[in-house]
């Protein structure tokens, strides 16, 4: 009995009966791939759930430790076609649940960002916007209430305003003004929504503000609060890392260590993991998430959106090229997501069939590491990762 045959396209079609025994979806569709004399049937499903929009790739900060130092990528906004095309694509996934309005620009600086926000909201999903709460006026807050958008994430790098200014280059009592007159427009408005959460990007030079950001974020009414290690785009930023190959103390807040996802008075606090470990997850395939940049580009996730250069957690000095994997300019947001080269890459990233570089001994002379390739499993390769690592997060 024939149980699979491919069509014209490549994809497989799998006998009815054979399917009904393993309770699997009689109209769905595979593509078929071969490792090591084994046969893996990759599902096309539109199951997306998260979806991250890059608005613009500028910003009003120019921080010590943006990605924004180092890459070759233009400063630009996305254009209205490009965003309604994308809108127009959205029904194609009927899983969907969340968008996010966040990247390595500032959202707020689109001059077309509370029009981008409203048609999401058109359609029922829920919106996160993150920011750097510089340009979170009290009109601003008001609009994004109104609205519905359900979660605000504002990056506070520093809880003392030399700090901040040292890693920012702007005033930290702007962002807090703008904080305490969005909770007060919440409370006028009678809304318990955005929910406020806080990034903090955890140096050498702010770790010893974790106690008082706790502090900070009970004034302010964070229901979250994310603390991310920094990925060392420059030298001067290698310097200011806390993580390390071998297993570092806890943090501590208060004089206490902190474990992460801890539950404290005002809501979580999420902590990074802290070194190289062999278990690796990739949180942007896990959630079925999808990033889209400026110009329509479709990427898996944050860390292949853009080209730039950083440096590995052993130091070794990398650069990354861009992975797009079709653009909604030409193709619909389905016909990428279900493509074969974009459905075989999350089945690999799920199981991570890719090599573990820093615990290779020939890992001081290999040129692949400059790069984000690998000598083994898929290309480019997610095998220095430290998203994947849970070292470096965001929202």
């Amino acid at each position: 009995m024939t149980l699979a045959k491919t069509d014209s396209a490549g994809r497989l079609i799998l006998d009815n009966a054979f399917l009904e025994r393993r309770h699997i979806q009689l109209d769905a569709e595979y593509w078929l791939d071969e490792r090591d004399g084994d046969l893996i049937l990759h599902p096309r499903r539109p199951d997306v759930r998260k979806l991250y929009i890059e608005a613009t790739t500028g910003c009003n900060l120019q921080c010590r430790t943006c990605i924004r130092n180092v890459w070759s990528d233009p400063i630009a906004l996305m254009t209205p076609e490009t965003f309604a095309r994308i809108v127009d694509d959205l029904n194609a996934f009927p899983e969907l649940k969340r968008v996010i309005f966040t990247s390595f620009g500032e959202p707020l600086t689109h001059p077309r960002i509370l029009d981008m926000i409203a048609a999401i909201r058109q359609r029922d999903l829920a919106v996160t916007l993150g920011t750097n709460g510089l340009l979170l006026t009290p009109p601003m807050s008001r609009e994004l209430i109104r609205l519905g958008v359900d979660r605000l994430v504002v990056s506070v790098d520093g809880v003392k305003p030399e700090t901040y200014a040292d890693i920012r280059g702007a005033q930290l009592g702007t962002v807090l003004d703008n904080l305490r007159a969005f909770n007060d427009a919440k409370r006028q408005l009678g809304s318990l929504t955005p929910a406020l959460g806080i990034e903090f990007v955890v140096l050498r030079s702010n770790i010893g503000e974790l106690a008082e950001l706790s502090r900070l974020a009970s004034h302010l009414n964070a229901a979250r609060v994310l603390v991310s290690n920094v990925l060392p785009y420059t030298a001067e930023m290698r310097e200011q890392i806390l993580y390390g190959y071998q297993p570092q103390e806890p943090f501590k807040a208060g004089g206490w260590p902190v474990r992460a996802d801890a539950w404290v008075m005002w809501g979580t606090l999420e902590l990074p993991r802290m070194h190289w470990g062999a278990e690796r997850r990739c949180r942007f395939v896990q959630d079925r998430a999808m990033v889209i940049s400026w110009d329509g580009g479709v990427t898996p996730c944050y860390a292949l959106s853009h080209n730039y250069s950083y440096y590995a957690i052993d130091g070794v000095p990398k650069r990354v090229t861009r992975y797009v994997l079709g653009s909604v300019n030409t193709q619909s947001l389905a016909e990428i997501w279900m493509s074969e080269n974009y459905v075989r890459f999350r089945s690999e990233v799920r199981g991570f069939h890719f090599p573990s570089c820093p615990d290779c001994d020939l890992r001081a002379t290999c040129d692949l590491r400059q790069r984000n390739e690998g000598c083994w499993g898929w290309n480019p390769s997610c095998a220095d990762c430290l998203w994947a690592q849970d070292i470096v997060r965001c929202p």
